[in-house]
Protein backbone atom coordinates (compact mmCIF):
# COMPACT_ATOMS: atom_id res chain seq x y z
CA UNK A 1 0.00 0.00 0.00
CA UNK A 2 1.31 3.76 -0.81
CA UNK A 3 2.20 5.21 2.20
CA UNK A 4 1.03 8.44 1.22
CA UNK A 5 -2.51 7.27 1.00
CA UNK A 6 -4.70 7.94 3.68
CA UNK A 7 -6.87 5.62 5.51
CA UNK A 8 -10.54 6.42 7.26
CA UNK A 9 -12.14 4.19 10.16
CA UNK A 10 -16.28 5.88 10.29
CA UNK A 11 -17.75 4.24 13.35
CA UNK A 12 -21.55 4.99 12.90
CA UNK A 13 -23.41 5.33 16.28
CA UNK A 14 -27.05 5.36 15.32
CA UNK A 15 -29.53 7.79 16.98
CA UNK A 16 -27.08 9.01 19.29
CA UNK A 17 -27.60 13.06 20.13
CA UNK A 18 -24.69 15.22 20.54
CA UNK A 19 -25.61 16.21 24.26
CA UNK A 20 -24.97 12.13 25.09
CA UNK A 21 -21.72 11.70 23.79
CA UNK A 22 -20.33 15.57 24.34
CA UNK A 23 -21.65 16.07 27.47
CA UNK A 24 -24.23 13.59 29.68
CA UNK A 25 -22.47 10.46 28.61
CA UNK A 26 -18.92 11.53 28.07
CA UNK A 27 -17.49 10.97 31.43
CA UNK A 28 -18.51 7.33 30.83
CA UNK A 29 -16.85 6.93 27.77
CA UNK A 30 -13.08 7.91 28.10
CA UNK A 31 -11.41 6.19 25.26
CA UNK A 32 -13.92 8.19 23.17
CA UNK A 33 -12.90 11.56 24.73
CA UNK A 34 -9.18 10.73 23.41
CA UNK A 35 -10.68 10.92 20.36
CA UNK A 36 -12.68 14.19 20.95
CA UNK A 37 -9.63 15.19 22.15
CA UNK A 38 -7.82 15.73 18.66
CA UNK A 39 -10.99 16.11 16.56
CA UNK A 40 -13.62 19.20 15.28
CA UNK A 41 -16.81 18.16 16.54
CA UNK A 42 -20.02 19.63 16.67
CA UNK A 43 -23.98 18.69 15.75
CA UNK A 44 -24.33 17.06 12.40
CA UNK A 45 -27.89 18.20 11.17
CA UNK A 46 -30.06 15.54 9.18
CA UNK A 47 -32.28 15.41 6.85
CA UNK A 48 -35.82 15.17 5.43
CA UNK A 49 -37.03 12.17 7.04
CA UNK A 50 -34.52 11.57 9.81
CA UNK A 51 -34.67 8.16 9.86
CA UNK A 52 -32.04 5.54 9.70
CA UNK A 53 -33.26 4.87 6.16
CA UNK A 54 -32.59 7.38 4.50
CA UNK A 55 -30.13 9.40 6.89
CA UNK A 56 -26.80 6.64 6.68
CA UNK A 57 -27.48 6.74 2.82
CA UNK A 58 -27.68 10.39 2.16
CA UNK A 59 -24.25 10.34 4.34
CA UNK A 60 -22.41 7.97 2.45
CA UNK A 61 -24.04 9.31 -0.68
CA UNK A 62 -24.07 13.48 -0.79
CA UNK A 63 -27.08 12.90 -1.97
CA UNK A 64 -31.10 13.33 -1.18
CA UNK A 65 -33.66 10.87 -0.15
CA UNK A 66 -35.88 11.96 -3.20
CA UNK A 67 -33.16 11.74 -5.86
CA UNK A 68 -31.55 8.25 -3.51
CA UNK A 69 -35.12 7.08 -3.44
CA UNK A 70 -35.22 6.59 -0.06
CA UNK A 71 -38.47 7.97 2.17
CA UNK A 72 -37.84 4.88 4.97
CA UNK A 73 -38.17 1.61 6.38
CA UNK A 74 -40.68 1.08 4.42
CA UNK A 75 -42.28 1.77 0.80
CA UNK A 76 -46.06 1.41 -0.58
CA UNK A 77 -45.79 -0.64 -3.60
CA UNK A 78 -46.75 0.34 -6.57
CA UNK A 79 -50.60 -0.55 -7.73
CA UNK A 80 -51.18 -1.75 -4.30
CA UNK A 81 -53.38 0.06 -1.43
CA UNK A 82 -50.86 -0.40 1.12
CA UNK A 83 -48.56 -3.25 0.70
CA UNK A 84 -44.94 -2.75 2.20
CA UNK A 85 -41.94 -3.63 0.99
CA UNK A 86 -38.22 -3.00 2.67
CA UNK A 87 -35.98 -1.24 0.46
CA UNK A 88 -32.41 -2.46 -0.68
CA UNK A 89 -28.86 -0.98 -1.50
CA UNK A 90 -29.37 -2.31 -4.71
CA UNK A 91 -32.42 0.72 -5.02
CA UNK A 92 -29.84 3.51 -4.57
CA UNK A 93 -29.38 5.66 -7.76
CA UNK A 94 -26.33 7.36 -6.76
CA UNK A 95 -23.34 5.05 -5.32
CA UNK A 96 -22.15 5.08 -1.64
CA UNK A 97 -18.49 6.11 -0.48
CA UNK A 98 -17.53 2.35 -0.58
CA UNK A 99 -19.37 1.60 -3.89
CA UNK A 100 -16.67 4.19 -4.83
CA UNK A 101 -13.35 3.26 -3.41
CA UNK A 102 -13.95 -0.24 -4.74
CA UNK A 103 -14.38 1.19 -8.83
CA UNK A 104 -11.24 2.62 -7.87
CA UNK A 105 -9.60 -0.35 -6.26
CA UNK A 106 -9.15 0.77 -2.92
CA UNK A 107 -9.96 -1.70 -0.24
CA UNK A 108 -13.03 -1.20 1.78
CA UNK A 109 -15.14 -3.41 5.18
CA UNK A 110 -18.71 -2.80 6.02
CA UNK A 111 -20.60 -3.78 8.66
CA UNK A 112 -24.14 -2.85 9.20
CA UNK A 113 -24.44 0.06 7.38
CA UNK A 114 -28.18 0.37 6.13
CA UNK A 115 -29.73 0.20 3.88
CA UNK A 116 -27.81 -3.29 3.83
CA UNK A 117 -29.59 -6.51 2.69
CA UNK A 118 -28.71 -7.71 0.75
CA UNK A 119 -25.48 -7.28 0.84
CA UNK A 120 -23.90 -5.16 -2.21
CA UNK A 121 -20.90 -6.69 -3.81
CA UNK A 122 -17.77 -4.32 -2.72
CA UNK A 123 -13.80 -4.63 -3.09
CA UNK A 124 -13.71 -6.13 0.48
CA UNK A 125 -16.36 -7.52 2.91
CA UNK A 126 -19.84 -5.51 3.36
CA UNK A 127 -21.74 -7.47 6.36
CA UNK A 128 -25.62 -6.46 6.21
CA UNK A 129 -27.78 -4.57 8.48
CA UNK A 130 -30.40 -4.92 11.12
CA UNK A 131 -32.77 -5.37 7.79
CA UNK A 132 -31.52 -8.76 7.92
CA UNK A 133 -34.33 -10.95 7.63
CA UNK A 134 -34.38 -14.13 9.93
CA UNK A 135 -32.53 -17.17 9.28
CA UNK A 136 -30.69 -15.63 6.22
CA UNK A 137 -27.48 -17.12 4.94
CA UNK A 138 -27.24 -14.47 2.33
CA UNK A 139 -25.84 -11.71 4.96
CA UNK A 140 -22.32 -11.09 3.79
CA UNK A 141 -20.74 -11.01 0.82
CA UNK A 142 -18.08 -12.88 -0.27
CA UNK A 143 -20.02 -15.61 1.03
CA UNK A 144 -17.22 -17.38 2.03
CA UNK A 145 -17.13 -15.64 5.48
CA UNK A 146 -20.20 -16.83 6.22
CA UNK A 147 -19.33 -19.82 8.64
CA UNK A 148 -16.80 -17.15 9.63
CA UNK A 149 -19.29 -14.98 10.82
CA UNK A 150 -21.62 -17.81 12.67
CA UNK A 151 -18.41 -18.94 14.24
CA UNK A 152 -18.57 -16.19 16.73
CA UNK A 153 -19.06 -17.47 20.05
CA UNK A 154 -22.65 -16.74 21.03
CA UNK A 155 -23.71 -16.12 17.20
CA UNK A 156 -23.93 -12.66 15.94
CA UNK A 157 -27.21 -11.05 15.73
CA UNK A 158 -28.01 -8.27 13.50
CA UNK A 159 -31.13 -6.48 15.64
CA UNK A 160 -32.89 -6.99 18.66
CA UNK A 161 -36.93 -6.97 19.15
CA UNK A 162 -36.90 -3.70 21.26
CA UNK A 163 -40.56 -2.89 21.41
CA UNK A 164 -41.24 -5.00 24.48
CA UNK A 165 -42.30 -5.69 27.78
CA UNK A 166 -40.00 -8.17 28.92
CA UNK A 167 -37.21 -5.45 29.29
CA UNK A 168 -34.89 -7.93 31.15
CA UNK A 169 -34.57 -9.33 27.97
CA UNK A 170 -34.14 -6.47 25.96
CA UNK A 171 -31.20 -4.97 27.92
CA UNK A 172 -29.51 -8.65 28.27
CA UNK A 173 -29.95 -8.80 24.14
CA UNK A 174 -28.69 -4.61 23.84
CA UNK A 175 -25.67 -5.51 25.18
CA UNK A 176 -24.83 -8.84 23.72
CA UNK A 177 -25.47 -7.28 20.29
CA UNK A 178 -23.26 -4.63 20.78
CA UNK A 179 -20.65 -7.02 22.02
CA UNK A 180 -21.28 -9.17 19.18
CA UNK A 181 -20.76 -6.51 16.52
CA UNK A 182 -17.45 -5.39 18.17
CA UNK A 183 -15.53 -8.15 18.55
CA UNK A 184 -16.50 -9.29 14.78
CA UNK A 185 -15.10 -5.74 13.97
CA UNK A 186 -12.09 -6.56 15.66
CA UNK A 187 -11.90 -9.83 13.61
CA UNK A 188 -12.34 -8.45 10.15
CA UNK A 189 -10.20 -5.13 10.79
CA UNK A 190 -7.27 -7.00 11.61
CA UNK A 191 -8.05 -9.23 8.39
CA UNK A 192 -5.96 -6.51 6.23
CA UNK A 193 -5.03 -2.68 6.23
CA UNK A 194 -8.24 -1.32 4.88
CA UNK A 195 -8.51 2.19 2.95
CA UNK A 196 -12.27 2.06 4.30
CA UNK A 197 -13.55 0.64 7.43
CA UNK A 198 -17.20 1.31 8.35
CA UNK A 199 -19.32 -0.06 11.35
CA UNK A 200 -22.58 0.92 12.14
CA UNK A 201 -24.07 0.32 15.59
CA UNK A 202 -27.44 0.64 15.71
CA UNK A 203 -27.58 -0.65 19.69
CA UNK A 204 -28.10 3.14 21.66
CA UNK A 205 -31.12 3.46 19.01
CA UNK A 206 -32.71 0.45 20.82
CA UNK A 207 -31.72 1.44 24.02
CA UNK A 208 -33.21 5.27 23.42
CA UNK A 209 -36.62 3.26 22.19
CA UNK A 210 -36.62 0.41 24.98
CA UNK A 211 -35.22 2.63 28.13
CA UNK A 212 -35.47 6.77 27.67
CA UNK A 213 -38.43 6.94 30.14
CA UNK A 214 -36.12 5.09 32.92
CA UNK A 215 -33.42 7.62 32.26
CA UNK A 216 -35.27 10.85 31.66
CA UNK A 217 -36.71 12.75 34.31
CA UNK A 218 -38.18 14.94 31.54
CA UNK A 219 -39.93 11.85 29.99
CA UNK A 220 -44.16 12.86 29.96
CA UNK A 221 -43.84 9.18 31.70
CA UNK A 222 -40.92 9.26 33.52
CA UNK A 223 -40.18 5.97 35.77
CA UNK A 224 -38.64 6.56 38.93
CA UNK A 225 -36.48 4.96 41.20
CA UNK A 226 -36.18 2.31 38.27
CA UNK A 227 -34.00 -0.54 38.16
CA UNK A 228 -33.14 0.73 34.69
CA UNK A 229 -32.54 4.18 35.69
CA UNK A 230 -28.47 3.91 35.21
CA UNK A 231 -29.35 1.57 32.14
CA UNK A 232 -28.13 4.18 29.67
CA UNK A 233 -24.66 5.04 31.57
CA UNK A 234 -24.28 1.61 31.81
CA UNK A 235 -24.69 1.04 28.13
CA UNK A 236 -22.56 3.81 27.20
CA UNK A 237 -19.59 2.66 29.40
CA UNK A 238 -19.98 -0.59 27.55
CA UNK A 239 -19.64 0.86 24.47
CA UNK A 240 -16.62 2.77 25.13
CA UNK A 241 -15.30 -0.26 26.30
CA UNK A 242 -15.89 -1.86 23.05
CA UNK A 243 -14.51 0.61 21.04
CA UNK A 244 -11.88 1.24 23.43
CA UNK A 245 -10.55 -2.37 22.56
CA UNK A 246 -11.16 -2.08 18.89
CA UNK A 247 -9.00 1.41 18.84
CA UNK A 248 -6.03 -0.80 20.62
CA UNK A 249 -5.98 -1.90 16.73
CA UNK A 250 -6.24 1.45 15.23
CA UNK A 251 -2.70 3.11 13.69
CA UNK A 252 -2.44 6.40 14.81
CA UNK A 253 -2.42 7.29 11.05
CA UNK A 254 -5.75 5.98 10.47
CA UNK A 255 -8.62 9.07 10.40
CA UNK A 256 -11.33 8.54 12.70
CA UNK A 257 -14.61 9.85 11.91
CA UNK A 258 -17.60 9.23 14.57
CA UNK A 259 -20.98 10.15 13.50
CA UNK A 260 -24.69 9.78 14.37
CA UNK A 261 -27.55 9.77 11.40
CA UNK A 262 -29.97 11.35 13.42
CA UNK A 263 -30.65 12.08 17.57
CA UNK A 264 -33.05 10.87 19.82
CA UNK A 265 -35.71 12.38 22.21
CA UNK A 266 -38.67 11.62 24.35
CA UNK A 267 -41.78 10.18 22.43
CA UNK A 268 -45.24 12.17 24.03
CA UNK A 269 -47.16 9.75 22.00
CA UNK A 270 -48.63 9.29 18.79
CA UNK A 271 -51.56 10.76 16.59
CA UNK A 272 -53.97 8.29 14.92
CA UNK A 273 -53.69 9.99 11.56
CA UNK A 274 -55.99 7.74 9.64
CA UNK A 275 -58.41 8.15 12.43
CA UNK A 276 -58.23 11.64 11.78
CA UNK A 277 -58.77 11.02 7.79
CA UNK A 278 -61.55 9.49 8.71
CA UNK A 279 -63.17 11.82 10.86
CA UNK A 280 -62.65 14.21 8.48
CA UNK A 281 -63.96 12.34 5.47
CA UNK A 282 -60.56 12.13 3.42
CA UNK A 283 -61.11 8.11 4.63
CA UNK A 284 -64.55 6.25 4.78
CA UNK A 285 -64.95 2.65 6.31
CA UNK A 286 -67.40 0.02 5.47
CA UNK A 287 -67.19 -0.92 9.03
CA UNK A 288 -68.39 1.83 11.16
CA UNK A 289 -66.71 0.40 14.44
CA UNK A 290 -63.77 -0.84 14.14
CA UNK A 291 -61.65 -2.76 16.86
CA UNK A 292 -59.57 -0.45 18.79
CA UNK A 293 -55.95 -0.81 17.36
CA UNK A 294 -57.16 -2.62 13.97
CA UNK A 295 -54.14 -1.72 11.21
CA UNK A 296 -55.43 -0.27 8.24
CA UNK A 297 -54.21 -3.18 5.96
CA UNK A 298 -57.92 -5.14 8.06
CA UNK A 299 -59.53 -2.32 7.40
CA UNK A 300 -62.94 -2.53 5.11
CA UNK A 301 -62.39 1.07 2.97
CA UNK A 302 -64.70 2.02 0.50
CA UNK A 303 -62.59 3.50 -2.07
CA UNK A 304 -65.05 5.18 -4.39
CA UNK A 305 -65.56 7.63 -1.08
CA UNK A 306 -61.93 7.49 0.06
CA UNK A 307 -59.56 10.42 -1.08
CA UNK A 308 -56.76 9.90 1.25
CA UNK A 309 -55.09 7.42 3.71
CA UNK A 310 -51.74 7.29 5.51
CA UNK A 311 -49.52 5.01 6.87
CA UNK A 312 -47.75 5.03 10.71
CA UNK A 313 -44.29 5.37 11.22
CA UNK A 314 -41.84 8.00 12.45
CA UNK A 315 -43.73 11.24 10.23
CA UNK A 316 -46.74 9.94 8.41
CA UNK A 317 -46.94 9.46 5.25
CA UNK A 318 -50.18 9.99 3.29
CA UNK A 319 -51.41 8.53 -0.27
CA UNK A 320 -53.69 10.26 -2.51
CA UNK A 321 -56.42 7.78 -4.07
CA UNK A 322 -55.30 9.00 -7.59
CA UNK A 323 -57.11 8.17 -10.57
CA UNK A 324 -55.04 6.05 -13.33
CA UNK A 325 -52.71 5.17 -10.47
CA UNK A 326 -54.48 3.52 -7.61
CA UNK A 327 -56.86 0.05 -8.39
CA UNK A 328 -60.03 2.03 -7.50
CA UNK A 329 -58.61 5.70 -8.03
CA UNK A 330 -61.28 8.69 -7.86
CA UNK A 331 -59.06 11.80 -7.89
CA UNK A 332 -57.63 13.77 -11.05
CA UNK A 333 -54.67 15.17 -11.15
CA UNK A 334 -56.33 18.51 -11.05
CA UNK A 335 -58.02 17.83 -8.06
CA UNK A 336 -54.53 17.35 -5.48
CA UNK A 337 -53.56 20.92 -5.00
CA UNK A 338 -56.91 21.58 -3.85
CA UNK A 339 -57.04 18.69 -1.65
CA UNK A 340 -53.43 19.71 -0.07
CA UNK A 341 -54.81 22.72 0.69
CA UNK A 342 -57.45 21.30 2.98
CA UNK A 343 -55.56 19.05 4.87
CA UNK A 344 -52.94 21.65 5.48
CA UNK A 345 -55.74 24.00 6.64
CA UNK A 346 -57.62 21.26 8.76
CA UNK A 347 -54.23 19.87 9.78
CA UNK A 348 -53.22 23.42 11.56
CA UNK A 349 -56.51 23.30 13.23
CA UNK A 350 -55.57 19.96 15.36
CA UNK A 351 -55.17 20.57 19.37
CA UNK A 352 -53.60 18.25 21.37
CA UNK A 353 -55.17 16.75 24.86
CA UNK A 354 -53.54 19.48 26.64
CA UNK A 355 -55.52 22.27 24.24
CA UNK A 356 -52.06 23.27 22.75
CA UNK A 357 -51.84 23.12 18.65
CA UNK A 358 -50.53 20.24 17.76
CA UNK A 359 -48.13 21.80 15.25
CA UNK A 360 -47.97 19.68 11.86
CA UNK A 361 -45.56 20.39 9.08
CA UNK A 362 -46.44 18.90 5.86
CA UNK A 363 -43.71 18.20 2.89
CA UNK A 364 -44.62 17.38 -0.31
CA UNK A 365 -41.85 15.49 -2.13
CA UNK A 366 -41.37 17.31 -5.37
CA UNK A 367 -40.77 20.20 -3.49
CA UNK A 368 -38.39 19.27 -0.89
CA UNK A 369 -35.98 16.94 -2.69
CA UNK A 370 -34.39 17.76 -5.93
CA UNK A 371 -35.86 14.88 -7.80
CA UNK A 372 -38.30 12.38 -6.97
CA UNK A 373 -37.54 8.77 -7.54
CA UNK A 374 -38.85 5.16 -6.63
CA UNK A 375 -41.88 5.71 -4.49
CA UNK A 376 -42.52 8.30 -2.77
CA UNK A 377 -45.54 9.48 -0.59
CA UNK A 378 -47.56 12.08 -2.13
CA UNK A 379 -47.03 13.86 1.85
CA UNK A 380 -44.67 13.87 4.55
CA UNK A 381 -46.37 15.12 7.81
CA UNK A 382 -44.27 15.47 10.89
CA UNK A 383 -46.88 15.81 14.46
CA UNK A 384 -45.08 18.01 17.22
CA UNK A 385 -41.35 18.39 15.64
CA UNK A 386 -41.54 14.88 15.64
CA UNK A 387 -42.14 14.32 18.77
CA UNK A 388 -45.90 12.96 18.65
CA UNK A 389 -45.37 9.37 16.21
CA UNK A 390 -47.86 8.38 13.37
CA UNK A 391 -50.74 5.86 14.38
CA UNK A 392 -52.01 3.94 11.60
CA UNK A 393 -54.28 1.95 13.00
CA UNK A 394 -57.66 2.86 14.11
CA UNK A 395 -60.46 2.46 16.76
CA UNK A 396 -58.86 4.15 19.00
CA UNK A 397 -61.30 6.19 21.74
CA UNK A 398 -59.57 9.35 20.79
CA UNK A 399 -56.64 10.72 18.06
CA UNK A 400 -53.87 10.75 20.58
CA UNK A 401 -52.29 7.57 22.14
CA UNK A 402 -49.94 7.54 25.31
CA UNK A 403 -47.93 4.65 23.88
CA UNK A 404 -46.75 3.50 20.19
CA UNK A 405 -49.13 1.92 19.35
CA UNK A 406 -46.88 -1.11 17.50
CA UNK A 407 -45.81 -1.82 20.67
CA UNK A 408 -43.84 0.00 23.84
CA UNK A 409 -41.63 2.74 22.99
CA UNK A 410 -40.26 5.90 24.65
CA UNK A 411 -38.04 7.76 21.62
CA UNK A 412 -38.61 9.49 19.10
CA UNK A 413 -35.97 11.16 16.04
CA UNK A 414 -34.60 14.82 16.39
CA UNK A 415 -32.82 16.20 13.33
CA UNK A 416 -29.33 17.14 15.70
CA UNK A 417 -27.10 13.69 15.23
CA UNK A 418 -23.29 14.24 15.77
CA UNK A 419 -19.59 14.30 14.38
CA UNK A 420 -16.18 14.42 15.14
CA UNK A 421 -13.48 14.29 12.49
CA UNK A 422 -9.96 13.42 14.14
CA UNK A 423 -7.12 14.06 11.18
CA UNK A 424 -4.22 13.06 11.96
CA UNK A 425 -2.67 15.54 10.13
CA UNK A 426 -4.28 18.12 11.91
CA UNK A 427 -4.14 17.48 16.01
CA UNK A 428 -6.28 19.65 18.71
CA UNK A 429 -9.63 19.89 19.29
CA UNK A 430 -12.07 22.35 17.87
CA UNK A 431 -16.27 22.43 18.25
CA UNK A 432 -17.57 23.50 14.79
CA UNK A 433 -21.30 24.95 13.69
CA UNK A 434 -23.33 22.90 13.02
CA UNK A 435 -23.15 20.98 9.52
CA UNK A 436 -25.11 19.02 7.20
CA UNK A 437 -25.64 15.34 6.90
CA UNK A 438 -25.47 15.71 3.36
CA UNK A 439 -22.25 17.07 3.38
CA UNK A 440 -20.28 14.08 4.68
CA UNK A 441 -19.91 12.15 1.50
CA UNK A 442 -17.99 14.80 -0.65
CA UNK A 443 -15.93 15.97 2.77
CA UNK A 444 -14.76 12.18 2.82
CA UNK A 445 -14.41 11.71 -0.70
CA UNK A 446 -11.72 15.26 -0.81
CA UNK A 447 -9.50 13.39 2.55
CA UNK A 448 -9.44 10.64 0.92
CA UNK A 449 -8.24 12.33 -2.07
CA UNK A 450 -10.63 11.27 -4.70
CA UNK A 451 -12.25 14.21 -7.13
CA UNK A 452 -16.13 14.86 -5.69
CA UNK A 453 -18.40 14.41 -8.80
CA UNK A 454 -20.00 17.70 -10.16
CA UNK A 455 -23.48 16.11 -9.80
CA UNK A 456 -23.09 15.43 -6.15
CA UNK A 457 -25.68 17.36 -3.91
CA UNK A 458 -23.81 17.98 -0.78
CA UNK A 459 -20.28 19.91 -0.52
CA UNK A 460 -16.64 19.53 1.35
CA UNK A 461 -17.03 20.76 5.11
CA UNK A 462 -14.45 23.72 4.63
CA UNK A 463 -13.53 23.13 8.21
CA UNK A 464 -13.14 20.02 7.87
CA UNK A 465 -10.10 20.38 4.88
Amino acid sequence: MDPRRRRLLVLGLDSVPPEFLFERYLPRMPRLKTVLDRSRFGTLLSTDPPITVPAWAVMFTGMDPGTLGLYGFRHRRPGSYLEMYTPTPQMLRSPPLWETLSRLGRRVAVIGMPPGYPPPTVNGIYVSDFLTPDGAKDFVTPASLVPEIEAIPGGYDFDITFRAEDRPRVERELFAMTRKRFALARTLWQKEPWDLFALHEIGPDRLHHAFWKFFDPAHPRYVASSEYADVADRYYAMLDEEIGAFLDHVPEDVTIFVASDHGSMAMHGCFAINQWLQQQGFLRLRTRSPEPGTPFEQLDVDWNHTTAWGAGGYYARIFFNLRGREPEGRLAPAEIPALILRLTRELGAVRRPDGAPLGVRVLEPAQTYRSVQSDPPDLMLYFGDLRWRSAGTVGHPGLFLTENDTGPDDAVHSFDGLFAFADPRRPGTEHLPPQRIIDVAPTLLKHLGIPVPDTMQGRPIAALE
